[in-house]
């Protein structure tokens, strides 16, 4: 049986007729470059992840580099994040010249561990990206204790997350700023790169519509340097056509994980399964965690499973942050999960078959090293007994 980790053409022809009338109507007009249906997107995810205001930019990374420059940080400033996950989380902050400040994750959930945050604020901390890995939310309550606190920006690296709930308040909705990916193997996803920034201020948002057109407002009249971070016409249709389809496919990717859930753990086998701690967990990705992670993955290919590592490097070891000082050790959690986790295919269209299938060949896997673990520890004790 072959079963992808994604099956982004089986998505589409579901809705195929929609999508190619919406791409249809922006190919009718030749109006490529924000506009009418950039706006019309923004106002939907807007009210679907009930903020004031959204801003279409051009990608999630460029989601991230566009807050952090609205606030000015750049060079001496430090900005805490974890150092486990997608490399535009930390590569924005140094972009601009400030230092990303790593907190370990929480090793069930994978997302910082908040308990950590205090201690590494200092006269030079501005913000706080927490990342809400695999498509749940961190615990931000702790997070914006610490930020009003101490006076610090929260941008929430929500690139996984759109639609995911924490105490009832929907991803994106809760910090200064919350940043969307609609990179197309996103649960929302564009054709091709694609970004929201949201926000409940009405200057931030008008920063941002300034920032993400070279900074010019007017046209030509530049107060301040921004980038080319637009939004395009056809990604924000294709978005707008997908979102009213949003909640019927985190559903089935619940169901998915549920059903996960129980065929693992109906097995006495060495796996760890991911924490659900909040409210609405959208399974971005469903991860589990083993100690022969390569070795596994390998045989789920020979199996004809597409499987994903997030994220085998953890950022404090990339070799362009080696300035930053830290060794192997300094955040063992993190090392830990890029060594032990492997994602499984989770997606809308995974039939139930195909799920019994992952299922079963993760166990045998799991039990047949199980099996040769116990064969040469009885001939260890044979032949030394």
């Amino acid at each position: 049986m072959n079963v992808p980790l994604l099956d982004l053409k089986a998505q589409y022809l579901s809705i195929k007729p929609t999508i190619d009338a919406a791409v249809a109507e922006v190919l009718e007009t030749q109006h490529f470059i924000l506009g009418s249906k950039v706006e019309e997107c923004e106002n939907a995810i807007a009210e679907y992840s009930k903020c004031s205001y959204a801003v279409g930019v051009s990608s999630g990374s460029d989601a991230l580099l566009a807050c952090l420059m609205a606030e000015n940080i750049g060079a001496g400033d430090e900005v805490i994040t974890t150092p486990y996950s997608f490399f535009a989380t930390a590569g924005a902050i140094a972009r601009l010249g400030a230092t990303p400040v790593f907190v370990d994750i929480n090793p069930q959930t994978y997302n910082l561990d908040v308990s950590a945050i205090l201690s590494k604020v200092t006269s030079k901390t501005r913000a706080i990206i927490p990342v809400h890995l695999y498509g749940q939310m961190a615990d931000m309550d702790p997070v914006m204790k610490v930020a009003d606190e101490y006076g610090l920006i929260v941008i929430e690296d929500a690139a996984q997350a759109i639609g995911s709930e924490y105490k009832g308040r929907r991803a994106g909705s809760i910090g200064h700023y919350g940043c969307f990916s609609f990179f197309p193997s996103k649960n929302l996803g564009g054709a091709g790169d694609g970004g929201m920034v949201v926000t409940n201020n009405t200057d931030r948002a008008e920063k941002l519509r300034c920032l993400r057109s070279h900074g010019s407002k007017p046209k030509y009249y530049h107060k301040i340097i921004g980038g080319n971070f637009r939004l395009d016409a056809i990604q924000a249709v294709v978005v707008s056509a997908k979102l009213p389809y949003l909640d019927a496919w985190t559903a089935a990717r619940q169901r998915n994980a549920e059903r996960y859930d129980r065929l693992l753990e109906k097995a006495d086998i060495p796996i760890t399964l991911p924490a659900v701690s909040t409210n609405r967990h959208i399974f971005n990705q469903y991860v589990i965690r083993v100690t022969k992670r390569d070795e596994l993955q390998s045989y789920l290919k020979r199996r004809g499973v597409g499987t994903e590592v997030y994220y085998p490097v953890p950022l404090h070891l990339q070799e362009c942050f080696a300035y930053l000082g830290h060794n192997a050790g300094a955040f063992p959690e993190s090392e830990r999960a890029a060594r032990e986790t492997v994602a499984l295919p989770i997606h809308p269209e995974l039939t139930e078959p195909q799920a019994h299938f992952v299922a079963q060949c993760v166990c045998e896997f799991l039990e047949k090293e199980r099996l040769a673990v116990s064969v040469a520890k009885s001939a260890f004790v044979a032949e030394y007994s």
